[in-house]
């Protein structure tokens, strides 16, 4: 099968959406399938590949095997690490799929490689499978701050009504964008699957742990002999990293061997710095900026717990991620983390309460019985979002999508 992803965002642009189109497209590849990715042209070229891992090597030889057709793109007014995708471009890049003749259009964004890849897929009379990552209507005030929120969410709702119609099935990560889809009232078939991950990156020798590790504490020194609380993830306001800036002060409080990293790169990280100062933790904070996946997956291993504030995470990646390098996590449960965590597995799902935060860690940093049980469990727990398996629903799905053609 021959599959046609379309995304606006992708390397050097690190978000959740990368992340699950890369992931997919390398499965796919891995499973016999061919793949085309049409995303933006990014202005640093040096970038527009992968970087090299920390093992000198690059990350996945079957990435040579993936065709990248990126469309010159303009900057954005309300997002610097964006970009938005030439229109004028798309006969171009027609051409360029005709030549590799796709079974399948797979939508993964909402602005305009996505408008080019449904404009396509109708044309020419092919199955336009759309995947819903983000909740817009939750994100875009963030965005636009001087415009009443309650005319963004209408906008956003009206925009993503729209594209849902264009598509003839609509994949979804986790259970409550479900039921947001479900709740715009639109006949299409829903179906869920969240972006799965490959466990091998997440087995390292403790030789090679160690030597990473070496080289983070040379880097920042903070950490060395500590144990640390880690947040991976985009930087964002909407991550609520705050929440655990302003608990942290009582944590070390009482363990004085505590650092918070913070693994990740993005537009609030002068302002949680800033808050780190104010609360008198700012020697105990690292900000590591931006990490190669293969980079966190070894700062997962040598992390004691890992900390997820964020109430608009999608699908959980990163949690799942840390959970497969056997670090008990504690995170507050909604939306993605709601569905990966299912309870308490793996760590601890608490309220949007700092106390009940403050005392799941400080429970986890105390009892080494319960630590054991947990990151055990957190390990077994999850393989459900290996990729291999889920793949497989994916190349499902795209069989039945044929089943759906609306023209």
């Amino acid at each position: 099968m021959k599959i046609a992803m379309f995304t606006d965002a992708y390397w050097p642009r690190v978000n959740g959406v990368t992340v699950s189109v890369d992931t997919f497209s390398l499965a796919l590849i891995k499973a016999g399938h061919k793949v085309m990715i049409v995303c933006a042209q990014y202005p640093v070229p040096s970038m527009a590949e992968p970087i090299a891992s920390v093992r000198g090597v690059r990350r996945d030889p079957a990435w040579e095997k993936i065709k990248i057709i990126r469309v010159p793109s303009y900057k954005v007014f309300f997002s610097k690490e964006d970009r938005l995708a030439k229109f004028y471009s798309k006969r171009w890049v027609e051409r360029e799929l005709d030549s590799f003749e796709p079974d399948v259009v797979h939508v993964n964004t909402e602005f305009s490689i996505g408008h080019i890849g449904f404009s396509y897929a109708r044309k020419r009379g092919l199955p336009a499978v759309y995947t819903f990552h983000t909740i817009w209507e939750d994100y875009v005030a963030n965005y636009f701050p001087i415009i009443p929120e309650y005319l963004l969410r209408f906008a956003a709702r009206h925009y993503l009504k729209n594209l849902i119609k264009r598509s003839d099935l609509v994949i979804v990560p986790t259970a409550q964008i479900e039921d947001k889809v479900k709740n715009y009232h639109i006949k299409k078939e829903i179906r869920q699957l969240p972006t799965g991950i490959d466990p091998d990156m997440f087995r390292h020798s403790a030789k090679e742990i160690e030597k990473f590790k070496h080289l983070m504490e040379e880097k920042y020194p903070a950490i060395r002999g500590k144990r640390i609380l880690l947040f991976a993830g985009r930087v964002t306001k909407e991550k609520n990293i705050s929440f655990i800036i302003q608990l942290f002060p009582e944590l070390l409080e009482k363990h004085p061997d505590l650092v918070l990293m913070i693994a990740g790169s993005g537009p609030w990280q002068d302002n949680y710095m800033e808050e780190a100062l104010d609360n008198g933790v700012g020697d105990n904070c690292v900000f590591t900026g931006y990490l190669e996946r293969e980079e966190l997956s070894l700062v997962y291993a040598f992390s004691r717990i890992f900390v997820m504030p964020s109430l608009t995470e999608t699908q959980g990646l990163v949690t799942i991620e840390a959970m497969l390098s056997g670090i008990p996590v504690v995170a507050i449960g909604v939306m993605g983390t709601l569905q990966v965590m299912e309870g308490d597995r793996g760590g601890f799902m608490v309220q949007n309460d700092k106390d009940e935060f403050r005392d799941r860690v400080l429970q986890l940093l105390e009892n080494d019985d319960l630590y054991r049980i947990k990151s055990e469990d957190a390990r077994l727990h999850a393989q459900h979002w290996t990729i291999d398996e889920i793949t497989e629903r994916l190349v499902d799905i795209y069989k039945v999508s044929a089943n759906y053609i609306s023209r």
